[in-house]
């Protein structure tokens, strides 16, 4: 239990500082992919589909809407 609480401590300061230095389009980008990978894992649950597709469909098609959207916003 001590393991598994220092790997989600270490997990979440990585996550944290490792999208400090990012401009705007690299973070609409990556807030596509884990907003769509998110709907994807959900919307596969939902159907009775595999997780790990339904996760890589939503993050690819939230990668491709995050850099229309950074063209749009430019």
């Amino acid at each position: 239990m001590r393991v598994i609480k220092w790997a989600v401590i270490l997990a979440f300061i990585s996550c944290t500082c490792g999208c400090a230095g990012m401009n705007a389009t690299d973070q609409r980008i990556l807030s596509g992919g884990a907003i769509g990978s998110a709907a994807g894992l959900g919307a596969a649950a939902i159907i009775g589909a595999p997780l790990i597709v339904g996760a890589a469909a939503g993050a690819a098609a939230g990668v491709v809407g995050g850099a229309v959207i950074d063209q749009v916003h430019r």
